[in-house]
């Protein structure tokens, strides 16, 4: 199989990208590039949960939008694009009250005006917690 990266991302290189943002304020680690997928994790914790002590639904679409929307950028076709979330959604499985939560997405198109990326999110057993689809429009970047 032949890699979907224009530019292969790395660990070190989106970590040090998200510092500072929603990102870290919710404990997301960046873990696994593959071929054709980009793999992060998160914490099910004070950070994640909602008042009912399980994983709030935001956080598990907060993950999602982050993994498709990197995995997005490092996919353009033209120098000068940007890759930006134009529709989300996620339908929640299974709960959890704490552990980690682990999210693959993957391409489902990658064109020229728009993008496509299944985000599965799963326990530490690999059960089914949360799936997500992202649409990014690819733009020119401003300026």
């Amino acid at each position: 199989m032949s890699s979907i990266w224009t530019v292969k991302p790395t660990i070190e290189a989106i970590t040090e990208q998200s510092a500072n943002t929603a990102v870290t304020t919710l404990g997301i680690e960046f873990t696994e590039v593959g071929d054709d997928f980009l793999r992060g994790r998160m914490p099910v914790d004070e950070r994640t949960i909602q008042p009912a002590g399980i994983l709030h639904g935001g956080a598990s679409v907060l993950l999602a939008e982050t993994l498709g929307s990197v995995a997005a950028n490092c996919c353009l076709k033209k120098p000068g694009q940007a890759g930006v979330g134009l529709e989300i959604n996620a339908n929640h499985i299974r709960s959890m009250s704490k552990g980690w939560v682990y999210g693959t997405a993957r391409p489902q198109h990658i064109g020229g005006t728009t993008q496509v990326w299944e985000i599965r999110i799963e326990d530490e057993a690999g059960k089914l917690v949360c799936i997500s689809r992202i649409t990014m429009a690819i733009i020119q970047r401003p300026g």
